[in-house]
């Protein structure tokens, strides 16, 4: 191990730090900016190096006729796979109406019918049409441009290496940017990082969708349950041999009646599940497994070639089609799945709260109890949306007024495996279905990654690929069944025993302390 030093170059001082640009951290920062908070956002890319930026369907919100919040619970629930908190489930989907009102305050547009009213679609696992959308299938982009618009301070290229802590809770943030390493002292520090994806082969995630907040929370002492459950989304295009983020061929698209078959024109889901091929995505995502198994072939194809003005509808996804040569009105479309969604994260209650006074996480980085083992298609932007104004204002009213001074601002020691071998080794061993020699062997090779100092961002990535790679496949060595998207191939039933989330957390010896979560409910 090589010997730590300090060398930060700069420092600066703020009420509240956002790790990432994206739906939820726009909406926390631009929340605790109107009720007096000097914030601060720190994003390792650019202005659109987000997730939400990629979100294709839409926002799952409670439609005005014909829909209720206890059918849009119940759905979620169901997805959920037995492990949803549901007071958490109905106080983030209740407050779904008013997140897309403020949203299109902020001057979103989303698209409409011919009667004037907000159009509605139909994804997978949801029992009516109530998910609203953007330029077709430009959902995220619309709702990153609304946001990104409130013109606050931003420090792009900027990665985060530590949270730094006293007694007391958050003092601030180690950073690393084009100078060098500086501190940004702050009372609070809210996580909005975003995904895992890159922690598999292909992924529709985009390349920083690195698992830093994960690794920065864990190292903090913050608690992480459910990152066993990883969804797959069952159709991203297919390419041999394709690597790193693949186009997404949204849920939609079978929502609107396209099918999923394999290559000999037999239906993938038929006789799987009751929604057939809008059967929640894990269910979807193991039948193309099970099938592909079965021919020993890589894709299957979704037929969308029946649907009527498919370009129009779709255009961000005829576009992907186009530079991969295939027409959706023509062509059969490829597809298979890839990692999509955590379903876990951060240990929070439903107003961003971690165990750690002063850290606050929203978004897919946090697991809030709302998707459990699956997440309901189109739930993941109104989380953000619901979890960033909520986190926003709890720091706003909990940290403001604060005055702290970070110190021990020296780098993080971590453990780090080569990128190419993790993702080689998870997307072998820790992917769609997985057994437990698998896991074992997963489990060794991470357990010899030798330590590194992380001084630059690429250390940094690498080494919270590796935190959280090892926590994931020692969540999936444990639960010892199948549930919502964690399938063990050596036990294929879900358990009664195990209709429980596992909790991480270091001990304050070091050690990993595994125990049920605690900040779970409308606290």
């Amino acid at each position: 191990m090589t010997t730590r030093t300090s060398a930060v170059v700069w420092e600066d001082h703020t009420d509240l730090v956002v790790i990432g640009g994206g739906v939820a951290g726009l909406t926390a920062a631009r929340a605790a900016s109107r009720r007096g908070m000097r914030v601060l956002t720190v994003s390792k890319g650019g202005p659109t190096d987000t997730s939400t930026q990629y979100a294709q369907g839409g926002i799952a919100v409670v439609a005005p006729q014909g829909d209720t919040v206890d059918a849009h619970v119940a759905d979620t629930v169901a997805a959920g796979g037995g492990l949803c908190d549901d007071d958490a489930v109905r106080s983030i989907v209740s407050a779904g109406p008013d997140a897309v009102a403020a949203l299109r305050d902020l001057g979103a547009v989303f698209d409409t019918g011919r009667d004037g009213d907000v159009a509605r679609t139909r994804e997978g696992g949801h029992s009516i049409r109530r998910i609203i959308h953007a330029g077709g299938d430009a959902t995220g982009a619309e709702i990153q441009r609304a946001l990104g618009a409130a013109g606050l301070p931003v420090l792009f290229g900027a990665a985060a290496a530590r949270i730094l802590t006293d007694d007391a809770g958050v003092t601030g943030v180690l950073v690393f940017d084009e100078h060098g390493a500086g501190v940004v002292h702050a009372p609070a520090v809210l996580l909005a990082t975003g995904g895992l994806g890159q922690l598999y082969a292909c992924s529709t995630n985009p390349p920083g969708a690195t698992a830093d907040g994960i690794a920065l929370a864990f190292a903090a002492g913050a608690g992480i349950a459910d990152l066993e459950f990883v969804q797959f989304h069952p159709t991203v295009l297919f390419a041999a041999g394709g690597m790193g983020r693949r186009p997404l061929i949204s849920e939609a698209v079978r929502g609107e009646g396209a099918r999923l078959v394999d290559s000999r024109g037999e239906s993938v889901t038929g006789g799987v599940h009751p929604l057939g091929d809008l059967a929640p995505r894990d269910v979807v995502s193991r039948a193309i497994a099970r099938r592909l198994a079965d021919l020993g072939e890589d894709h299957v194809f979704l037929d969308a070639r029946h649907l009527d003005g498919f370009a129009t509808r779709f255009p961000t996804i005829t576009a992907l089609c186009a530079d991969a040569g295939l027409d959706p009105a023509h062509d059969l479309l490829p597809v298979a799945p890839a990692a999509h969604y955590s379903c876990g994260g951060v240990v929070t209650d439903i107003h961003g709260r971690t165990r750690i006074p002063g850290l606050y996480a929203a978004g897919e980085v946090a697991r809030t109890g709302l998707h459990g083992a699956n997440r309901l298609a189109s739930n993941s932007l109104l989380e953000g949306l619901v979890l960033g104004e909520r986190a926003g204002i709890a720091a706003a009213v909990e940290r403001t007024g604060l005055r702290v001074e970070a110190t021990d601002a020296l780098p993080p020691v971590l453990p780090r495996l080569d990128r190419d071998v993790l993702q080689r080794l998870m997307t072998r061993h820790a992917s769609v279905v997985r057994d437990a020699d698998g896991l074992a062997a997963a489990s060794a090779t991470l357990g010899a990654a030798p330590n590194s100092t992380c001084i630059d961002l690429p250390l940094l990535e690498d080494a919270a690929l590796t935190v959280t790679a090892r926590a994931l496949v020692a969540a999936a060595e444990r639960r010892t069944e199948s549930r919502g998207c964690h399938t063990r191939s050596d036990h294929p039933e879900p358990h009664p025993g195990q209709a429980h989330s596992l909790e991480m957390r270091l001990g304050l010896a070091g050690e990993t302390v595994v125990t049920t979560p605690q900040l779970t409910g409308a606290n």
